[in-house]
């Protein structure tokens, strides 16, 4: 059974919390668009590679980075229009 006299206490201690991590994220969200484009570059890159080499780990490889190096320049200019 609850122990009303605890939810106070607990309920509190939440809403400091949310307040303590909602600036922190609002003030860090600028260059989250480079990491996710980035990372679905990386992975459009390697299918492409994949698809295209039948499986050759070598090209594989040069796709996912290739891939990734274009997601990151590309995410840099969204953040940059931002």
């Amino acid at each position: 059974m609850a122990r009303s006299h605890h939810r106070k206490k607990h309920r509190e201690h939440v809403k400091q919390f949310r307040q303590s991590h909602d600036t922190a994220t609002s003030a860090g969200s600028n260059g989250k668009a480079t990491t996710i484009v980035m990372i679905v570059g990386g992975l459009v890159g390697f299918a492409v590679a994949f698809f295209a080499s039948g499986g050759v780990l070598l090209w594989m490889t040069l796709g996912l980075i290739l891939g990734a190096a274009g997601g990151y320049f590309a995410g840099k200019k969204i953040d940059e229009g931002n």
